[in-house]
């Protein structure tokens, strides 16, 4: 992993911790920015938008939804959002999965109930073990 992807991993761990602090509900929002033509583009080899902020990343998932992602609800803590936002980015750039497939195999409550067990791992085995969950669940061979 190069130093602009894992660069890349913190904005998108930032932008899912932001969204918490701004109170918005951490399932809807996680499936919301994962399905998103905003995490599309973020999948891309170059994208204007790897140069923005989480903030702005923030405004555009938000636009993109046309402000339908409820608030107050269910909030993930700090610690776990970011993890989630860190390890979906890592896992595209590990595998070369898109976001919206990533998110099938490990959705948000996938990845908040896997928070303890697997956020002290090296990212690529919690990504190993996380696929390896998703293909015993649905009897896939690897």
């Amino acid at each position: 992993m190069n130093k602009l992807e894992l660069q890349l991993c913190d904005i998108q761990g930032r932008l899912f911790e932001l969204s918490g602090k701004n109170n918005y509900d951490s399932e809807c929002f996680i499936k919301t920015f994962m399905l998103s033509d905003t995490a599309k583009r973020l999948d891309m080899k170059y994208n204007r938008l790897q140069w923005a902020g989480e903030e702005y990343l923030l405004e555009e998932i938000i636009d993109e939804s046309n402000s339908s992602i409820p608030v107050n609800n269910n909030i993930y803590n700090n610690e776990t959002l970011y993890w989630t936002g860190y390890l979906y980015r890592y896992w595209h750039f590990y595998t070369g999965e898109s976001s919206k497939q990533i998110y099938k195999q490990a959705p948000a409550r996938i990845m908040n109930s896997s928070y303890l067990m697997f956020h002290t791992m090296d990212p690529s085995m919690a990504v190993d073990d996380l696929k390896q969950m998703y293909s015993q669940k649905h009897h896939i061979s690897s």
